[in-house]
């Protein structure tokens, strides 16, 4: 049984700078080709691709972020979702902090009478200049334990 006792938890921030290299990679792995992702004359400079936070992981510390007390079996976690709402245009040479929290901890009963706790996880992306340019929400899913 998860411990909704964590929901609200500041789980930590991870500052970290966004890169042309980076952008330029992370475009070509997805098969972007929009010019927006690669020319420096792009209004505004060169823009992030959308799935391009979640980077953020490659700069949490080794081992990824310290997780309180949630009571769960993460030998039985899988990723069941994960969702980006942009607020504001992210660039090349942006620098960005993410503070990560635990948003929700709820359960469900599957078919077979199981219990499968849903784990939500939010990030929010704060620009240099303190504007929130970005949100993700990610939800993890424990399995039941096996009979």
């Amino acid at each position: 049984m998860a411990n909704k006792a964590a929901i609200g938890t500041v789980l930590g921030t991870v500052t970290f700078p966004v890169e042309r290299g980076k952008i330029s990679e992370m475009a070509q792995a997805v098969l972007a080709d929009d010019p927006a992702y690669f020319d420096p004359d792009t209004p505004g400079g060169i823009l992030a691709p959308p799935t391009f936070l979640q980077t953020l992981a490659w700069w949490e510390p080794p081992g990824g972020p310290e997780f309180p007390d949630l009571d769960i079996d993460f030998l039985r976690v899988m990723h069941g979702e994960q969702e980006f709402d942009y607020l504001a245009p992210i660039h090349a040479g942006d620098v960005l902090t993410a503070t990560s929290s635990v948003a929700d901890i709820y359960d469900k009963t599957n078919s077979r009478g199981e219990t499968l706790w849903f784990l939500v996880f939010e990030n929010s992306f704060v620009n240099q200049d303190g504007t929130e340019v970005a949100r993700s929400r990610m939800v993890l899913i424990e399995t039941p334990s096996p009979s």
